[in-house]
């Protein structure tokens, strides 16, 4: 039985340093200020507080883990590249290999560019959406996520006041009203009201830009086919962002788990086990304006920076990539979600608490609600204070989450799975 110790001298004094040195001072792992921690290490699928207490996690750092905390190959990878070098703006043969890699893996791969950020994969394929179709507005999803760019920010799942489509609403102060001038924003899984917006927008268009998974929000069925369809009838190129889905689903991501292949595709998190690394990839008709050869002309478009394609993010990918392939290694991820998933809503229903667990096995998340959860609006309608105070529950019982998704990594083991359901089930008594 998990018993959470009080917190250390040390840790309240590490609290407080950060409150005056850090805006935000920590990033708690529930709302709750009380809970507010400072990690020391994470191994496998655990981590530890600077007071002694050791957590199942399944924040995963938001998602990279997907190997669980400091896998060793992965370790031994990066230490034996940093003995000759940690970045040289040049290209690399970790960088080729791994490029390489996407190409055979990922379905509309044709050419790759390294990035260190997801938000710096979406906001550059935006740009190249942008130049290859000589159009400035981009069509997003309501309640999507891409990253913290100024035309990301718009209509994410932090938005408490929807607009009628397709205005967007900003979810940052400091956005011109020129940059939101620029989006347009459409309802997930609501093909009828998209298709319609695309047919009126599709001379302004010059992309699409969708989470195949939204945040934990499935699909419907057709729902991407649909918009595959309309897309390619005006020749409007569909980004594909999957930052966090990305060998996350299968070894092809989304697009092959849902079985739709995009023009571009941002790619990060999972890929290289919490190192600095995203990938943009896609049509070779689209990538090959970033061809260096082209710079100085009107079609060259910029996506380079200082740390893109750096060995060390790139071997610990390899590193990754290659566990990744081992027979079974999906079997074995969605199995452990699976039952996790299946417990859950079977300790819900025995409660009577009205809920939804939504999601796919390696990425899901519960909400209060009584009604299926399929886009932001109907999310808006779950009931938040209860999900914070089951928040606080799991983690007073030594499990972490995401705010809005428990994320399963290779790393849980069956141990891990019977410890969680233990605790899902004492949790859920307590509401």
């Amino acid at each position: 039985m998990f018993r959470r110790k009080p917190r250390s001298a040390r840790e309240s004094e590490l609290l407080e340093l950060a409150s005056r040195v850090l805006p935000g001072g920590v990033r708690n792992p529930t709302m709750s200020p009380e809970y507010a921690m400072v990690i020391k290490e994470g191994r496998g699928s655990h981590i530890w507080d600077v007071s002694g207490n050791e957590y199942i996690d399944y924040l995963m750092g938001s998602g990279p883990l997907l190997l669980g905390h400091a896998h060793p190959a992965v370790i031994a990878a990066v230490r034996e590249c940093l003995e000759r070098g940690s970045s040289y703006l040049m290209v690399n043969e970790p960088a080729i290999r791994l490029a390489e890699q996407i190409v055979q893996a990922v379905p509309c791969a044709e050419k790759v560019c390294f990035h260190s950020t997801g938000s710096e994969a979406t906001f550059f394929a935006m740009r190249l959406a942008r130049a290859f179709r000589r159009r400035d507005k981009i069509l997003k999803f309501e309640g999507a996520f891409h990253g913290m760019s100024d035309y990301a920010l718009m209509s994410n799942q932090w938005t408490a006041t929807p607009q009628v489509y397709p205005a967007p609403v900003p979810n940052s102060a400091g956005i011109p009203p020129a940059v939101a001038a620029g989006m347009l924003i459409a309802p997930f899984n609501d093909l009828d009201t998209t298709t319609a917006l695309i047919e009126q927008h599709h001379d302004e268009l010059a992309g699409v830009i969708v989470e195949p998974l939204q945040r934990t929000i499935p699909p419907q069925p057709g729902f991407l086919a649909g918009l595959r369809a309309v897309t390619s009838r005006y020749g409007i190129p569909l980004i594909f962002d999957e930052i966090v889905t990305g060998f996350r689903l299968a070894w092809g991501g989304a697009q092959e788990y849902y079985g739709v292949v995009p023009d571009l595709c941002a790619l990060g998190k999972t890929l290289s086990s919490g190192h600095p690394l995203s990938v943009l990839c896609g049509r070779e008709a689209i990538m090959s304006a970033v061809d260096p050869s082209r710079h100085g002309r009107a079609d060259y478009v910029a996506l380079t920076g200082t740390y893109s394609g750096n060995p060390l993010s790139c071997v610990a990918a390899l590193a990754t990539l290659e566990e990744l392939r081992r027979p079974g290694t999906y079997e074995r991820l969605f199995a452990s979600g699976r039952r996790l998933q299946e417990a859950l809503r079977g300790l819900l229903a025995a409660a009577g608490i009205p809920a939804q667990v939504s999601g796919e096995p390696p990425a899901f998340e519960v909400w209060f609600a009584d009604h299926a959860i399929g886009d932001l609006r109907s999310a808006l309608t779950a009931d938040t204070a209860r999900h914070a105070r089951f928040t606080d529950l799991l983690l007073e019982r030594g499990v972490v989450k995401a705010h809005e998704k428990f994320f399963v990594s290779l790393a849980h083991s069956d141990e891990d799975v019977d410890a969680t359901i233990e605790v899902l089930g004492s949790a859920i008594a307590d509401l």
